[in-house]
């Protein structure tokens, strides 16, 4: 197959392994809120108090099911629960559920108050008033009411949720102004968990249809686009590692500083490479299949599978590119390509593949070995957050908000912002900004399960990887070439 086909095996793949990861988490989480209301329980919201001056508080419109909805459906659509106390002792409450236009028509010209919106973290309801002098007939001696419920103390109306515009009013049993009740909604539906059933089948299934079709898109990608590491002849492997290669690392990372760099360019690179950002977010969704199918492999086989190391490291060289371009270095204005294979674009990444891998690393280098890595990685490239407090609202509520930079980001917009004013980008910092980014390959590869070689706890600064240390004699000193 040609690599057209690859590309579209791949993006189908992509496509339905994503939507069934989705539908199945989706199946997952109504499953688990299916058995949440066994035994008749309700989905409930906090009680809450609502206070109005006027004579009827009103919540918008309630489409419960929509329109068009057959009048009877030939299963339970859902169960909406209401219940009402009025905080005054010794007042009636009234609560009810009609058509919204009846509603507009009992409370036309009435003083009432719409519930807009409803905010519970912190509790904050936002009102409309609609003004009005006439007064409203007593709400329990209406006839259009599909459910009601109206008495002292907390009242309760349960209500199977109908087709239609639907609209809640409490109010006074008397009509009278000055409306204040604890309210509390609750719902509960017997669609719910043959809803998850059908999400899980359906995810699972998609799942089972895309993961193939997305490593067989993998495989012949790799194959063509191929990598510098390849598996080293068996003389060669036979010879042992050299002593020069000791102490040289598996990645070759690179990235050279164009020398004409516009002062303005970076301004509009993030926009730029934007559908950049799209590509990569799915083939970092490929890139974590494929790791996982690798990782199963070289548990059982001890080796990474060729083509699929070629993808990855391919998914990573593409990723660099368009970070040296836009947000991690901004360090050349020439526009990345969209490619997997490598180019003679400045920036560059290479990974020499291992002929063996440890069954055992695979177990624990991912997440255990990089812990310190992890936390060295965090500290560059992690959010660095500061936070100040506002005032929302006429009630006075604090809020806490912040934002952040990451150290990283915060050198390359130094650097950037230097770049505006002199038009030459700051070459110490490059080297630095680097030396960052190789770091964080480096545990990207280990982490991805590409080599087994542990990081180095090292900056290794500027555009190109540092030589690899010379051959020794048995008395330490160098070879002469």
């Amino acid at each position: 197959m040609k690599k057209p086909g690859h590309i579209v095996l791949l993006v189908v793949g992509i496509v339905l392994s994503l939507l069934g990861v989705t539908m199945a988490a989706a199946g997952a989480a109504a499953a688990w809120l299916a058995s949440s209301q066994d035994d008749g329980a309700f989905f409930t919201s906090p009680t809450e108090r609502y206070t109005v001056s006027s004579r009827a508080l009103v919540s918008p419109q309630l489409d419960a099911v929509g329109e068009g909805t057959p009048e009877r459906l030939p299963f339970d659509v859902g169960t909406l629960r209401l219940r009402a106390t009025a905080t005054e002792a010794g007042r009636e409450v009234f609560i009810g559920i009609a058509p919204q236009n009846e509603v507009d028509g009992y409370l036309a010209g009435v003083h009432h108050t719409e519930l807009r919106e409803v905010k519970f973290q912190p509790f904050r309801p936002v009102y409309r008033d609609v003004p009005g002098s006439s007064p409203p007939a007593a709400p329990g001696a209406q006839q259009f009411w599909a459910a009601s419920a109206s008495g002292p103390g907390e009242q309760e109306l349960t209500w199977n949720i109908a087709p239609g515009n639907w609209t809640v009013v409490v109010m006074n049993a008397d009509a009278s102004g000055g409306v204040s009740a604890d309210l509390q909604a609750g719902f509960r539906s017997d669609l719910i968990k043959p809803a998850a059933m059908g999400l899980l089948f359906a995810g699972v299934l998609a799942i089972l249809i895309g993961v193939p079709l997305l490593v067989l898109g993998a495989v012949g990608l790799g194959r063509a686009g191929g990598s510098p590491g390849q598996p080293p002849s068996t003389s060669a492997a036979a010879q042992g590692p050299a002593p020069a290669r000791a102490m040289s690392s598996p990645l070759h990372f690179t990235g050279q500083l164009d020398p004409a760099l516009s002062p303005w360019m970076w301004l509009v690179k993030w926009f730029l490479a934007i559908p950049h950002f799209f590509v990569l977010l799915f083939l970092w969704f490929a890139f974590a299949v494929t790791s996982i199918i690798a990782w199963f492999a070289i548990l059982f086989t001890g080796r990474y599978p060729l083509s699929l190391f070629h993808f990855n490291v391919g998914v990573l060289r593409w990723n660099w590119r368009v970070a040296f371009y836009a947000y991690g270095v901004g360090g050349t204005d020439q526009y990345p390509p969209f490619s997997l294979s490598r180019t003679d674009y400045p920036a560059n990444v290479e990974v020499d593949y291992p002929p063996r891998l440890s069954r055992g690393l695979v177990l624990v280098k991912s997440w255990l070995l990089l812990i310190p890595h992890l936390l060295i990685v965090a500290a560059f490239t992690g959010t660095a957050t500061w936070a100040w407090r506002t005032q929302d609202g006429p009630a006075g509520v604090i809020n806490d908000r912040g934002g952040g930079l990451s150290l990283l980001g915060l050198l390359v917009l130094i650097a950037l912002i230097i770049l505006l004013f002199t038009g030459s980008y700051p070459r110490p910092l490059f080297a630095f900004i680097m030396g960052i980014n190789r770091w964080v390959y480096r545990v990207l590869i280990y982490g991805a399960l590409l080599r087994d070689e542990y990081p180095p706890f090292r900056l290794d600064q500027g555009a190109f990887d540092p030589e690899p240390l010379q051959p020794t004699n048995a008395d330490g000193r160098a070879n002469q070439p």
